[in-house]
């Protein structure tokens, strides 16, 4: 069962198992309560950024955390297709699933990395590990997507019997 498993796909399905339910609770309480989601652990680092740095109003903070809610929401939603195709084994086998993975870790890479760097600038210990650990996972997979390809399709060759001194074989010298 597991002979046509490769490493990329293991490694694309642990990461799911992880992002999936951490980022879906962080976006939906986000999307719930958008400021008191912002200030909550893992995104408190963006929040004090916004605040800070940027001097962003209200309304414009809302409009921030709702965008990072999206993004997460998207980075979750193409996780969940990869495992979704993972089920599949002719798709698994050729790699099918790359691309959704690839997505995925595009888009987390893109918030992981400004999280870290925001918690960077705001003095934000706890976020700045969170973040960059989260960004090492994220790269980490990607370098072994991109490294790793699926086993390319077994070519058909016809089996035909050489001629002798490559001749063509006509009529009269059967």
């Amino acid at each position: 069962m597991f002979r046509n498993w490769r490493i990329g796909s293991v490694n694309g399905a642990l990461l799911a198992a992880y992002f999936i339910p951490a980022w879906t609770l962080v976006a939906f309480n986000i999307m719930v309560a958008p400021v008191h989601g912002l200030y909550e652990r893992p995104s408190v680092a963006v929040a004090l950024y916004l605040s800070d740095h940027l001097q962003m109003a209200g309304m414009d903070t809302v409009r921030a955390a709702w965008l990072l809610a999206l993004g997460r929401a998207t980075a979750v939603t193409f996780f969940a297709i990869h495992l979704v195709l993972l089920c599949i084994p002719r798709t698994r086998k050729n790699g099918g699933s790359d691309e959704a993975l690839g997505i995925a870790l595009a888009i987390g890479i893109i918030i992981s990395f400004a999280s870290m760097l925001m918690a960077s600038k705001v003095g934000e210990l706890a976020a700045l590990r969170l973040h960059a650990t989260e960004l090492l996972l994220l790269l980490g997979a990607a370098i072994v997507v991109v490294i790793e390809r699926p086993d390319a399709a077994p070519k058909t060759v016809e089996a035909t019997p050489p001629l002798g001194l490559e001749q063509a074989e006509l009529l009269h010298n059967r």
